[in-house]
């Protein structure tokens, strides 16, 4: 866009917005997303046993976690094992139907698993899963 002045001279407009900025600004911020997603999808750190056979999942279901400190949670929520099963049964409407997936570390020992199993079992929630993940092959 040009006119002119008063004194006969033509000049231009700057008629248009430099988006190199704003890309360079959209780019950054999508690397930090980027970056950031899977810390915060993951939810609690438990390092899994692997197992030669693993089944994917496709529906989301309840999960039963156990840390290295061997803290219990629910989803991603810290919860005592007395109070474990009426949260379950306050969350879904018939958990005997259901399946609940367990999250133990490696490090646990086998008792508090056991203990939390006992406290599922206690609250009527028979269909319990271990989650594992595939054993990673050195070839």
């Amino acid at each position: 866009m040009a006119f002119t002045t008063r004194e006969g001279r033509t000049q231009t407009a700057l008629a248009e917005i430099n988006m190199v900025p704003f890309i360079d600004i959209v780019l950054v911020l999508l690397i930090i997303f980027m970056v950031t997603a899977p810390v915060i999808q993951s939810g609690i750190e438990v390092d899994v046993p692997q197992t030669t056979i693993v089944r994917e999942l496709s529906v989301e279901k309840l999960v039963v976690a156990i840390d290295k400190g061997q803290t219990v949670y629910l989803q991603n929520e810290p919860v005592k094992l007395a109070e474990l099963g009426p949260k379950i049964h306050a969350r879904l409407p018939d958990p005997t139907r259901q399946s609940i997936y367990l999250r133990a570390d490696t490090e646990v020992p086998f008792g508090v698993i056991a203990l939390v199993m006992d406290s599922l079992v206690a609250a009527g929630i028979n269909n319990i899963s271990i989650v594992t993940q595939p054993i990673k092959s050195k070839k």
